[in-house]
């Protein structure tokens, strides 16, 4: 009798360890059936050449003619540039969504549907501080993905990536959400994205491809990983699907994004200053700086005020208000809660539009035929720097990218609406007048260096005009 009971108990006991087990190992093939065949592979080339050598022009009569040969820039023809990514279509009509860095500088990009038909897709808008593109291909009844509620996630909620890591199509992976809200800026020092840290094995390849939850909805963009190896070693993350919506809709309506603006520089409040401050634990945002006539400055606010909450939303740390004012409509009028000396205050804030927004720049897309004639010799609709983007950036002189037509020489070279072009070949360009004389006198055939400021930031690249 005793044996029965014990065996019984057992028995008993199995079963309820494998029904945690199966509440805990969640059932996926069926969200993977029904959604991949939205989820896309997307292939890019990049057509550039390079070129070794050279000398700039300026010190060749310097060189005896027995030597000048040996100098003179040397062409190698090299194979086109290909990288691949993922994507998901987001309608029926055919617009998909992927990373921007997956897209960025491309000559030509196709997308590759489950069913192995490709399409050549136009590129409508990209957004580098998102890290978000938005593309068309010419078919109609295309299965779609249904956005999902990212600010639900819950850590430790179980999700599933779809896409081609290593070119090998349509793989899928799951993990848990590790943490929300992770601060990671950008190669310009933005900061604007949220992110979703998960330990689902993303891979390159994997970039651009949806995060589902378990209902089958989008929650995130696969955007980056963490790795000291080049693979995945479970530190993803993923663009929350709450930021990308708002994103691509205006993608899709502009070919660009708008964001919020206080114009403050800002850092951390660690637990000393916390205490002189009266807060008593360390958070909020610091202000270190305030620009001159911007929204901060417009509703008194000051050099030292911590900032504890924007718009009814807590500041833990100063990555989180860069997140929130980024995805607050320009023109919206916002509470913005701060201790000043001790003392709690509110102060109402008129949100401007980032410089580099509508104001400034258009953000180059495909949203119109380009014609020969538009942007001159290197694709390029240029203008005089906005004294808002001088003071930002601290940029004296240049002249603004307003337009990068696709295909031309300004495109290929890499440049984005938003970019100071400071040097074209070896001229500096400090204005308008530089520019149309250093163009006119460019050499066609040749690589030529050409020096912009991107975010504040100074960049040198190459660029040639095929004449």
């Amino acid at each position: 009798m005793v044996t029965r009971c014990t065996q019984f108990l057992l028995t008993l006991c199995l079963l309820i360890s494998a029904s945690a087990c199966a509440r805990g190992l969640p059932e996926v093939t069926e969200l993977i059936e029904q959604n991949s065949p939205a989820v896309v592979k997307i292939n890019t080339m990049d057509r550039r050449q390079a070129s070794r050598g050279g000398v700039p022009p300026q010190y060749r009569q310097e060189i005896p003619d027995i030597f000048r040969h040996l100098l003179e820039p040397r062409r190698r023809e090299q194979r086109p540039v290909t990288s691949m990514g993922s994507g998901f279509i987001v309608s029926g009509d055919g617009y998909v969504v992927t990373n921007n860095h997956v897209v960025d500088g491309a000559d030509e990009v196709t997308v590759t549907l489950t069913d192995r038909r490709e399409f050549k897709a136009k590129v409508i808008g990209s957004d580098s501080s998102s890290d978000l593109a938005l593309l068309k291909i010419d078919a109609e009844g295309l299965p779609s993905l249904k956005w999902g509620d990212s600010d639900d996630l819950k850590v430790g909620e179980w999700v599933v990536a779809i896409g081609s890591p290593f070119g090998l199509d349509y793989s899928a992976s799951a993990g848990i959400v590790s943490a929300m809200g992770r601060s990671i800026p950008n190669e310009s020092r933005e900061n604007y994205v949220p992110f979703i840290q998960t330990d689902v094995a993303i891979n390159p390849g994997n970039s651009g491809g949806p995060l589902f939850n378990l209902d089958g909805e989008v929650v995130g963009i696969n955007s980056q990983i963490f790795t000291r190896s080049g693979g995945s070693i479970g530190l993803s993350f993923a663009v929350p699907a709450s930021l990308a919506r708002d994103v691509v809709a205006q993608l899709k309506e502009k070919g660009q994004v708008d964001r919020g603006w206080l114009g403050v520089g800002i850092q951390d409040v660690d637990l000393n200053l916390a205490r002189a401050m009266g807060l008593g634990k360390p958070h909020g945002a610091l202000v270190a700086q305030v620009e001159a006539g911007a929204p901060a400055a417009e509703a008194g606010i000051l050099a030292g005020d911590i900032i504890t909450r924007f718009d009814g939303h807590k500041i833990l740390e100063q990555g989180d208000l860069p997140h929130m004012v980024g995805r607050t409509r320009p023109g919206s009028t916002v509470t913005v809660d701060l201790m000043r000396k001790g003392e709690r205050k509110k102060v109402q804030v008129t949100v401007g539009t980032l410089p580099g927004g509508d104001e400034d720049q258009q953000v180059a897309s495909d949203n119109g035929p380009s014609t020969d004639d538009v942007g001159g010799r290197l694709g390029l609709v240029v203008g005089e720097i906005p004294d808002g983007l001088r003071q930002r950036w601290g940029v004296d002189t240049g002249v603004l990218v307003k337009q990068v037509v696709p295909g031309k020489p300004g495109a290929q070279a890499g440049l984005r609406s938003g970019d100071i072009i400071a040097q074209l070949g070896f001229d500096e360009v400090e204005n308008m007048k530089d520019y149309d004389r250093v163009v006119d006198e460019l050499p066609g055939g040749e690589l030529l260096p050409i020096r912009f400021f991107r975010a504040g930031q100074p960049t040198f690249r190459t660029i040639q005009i095929d004449e």
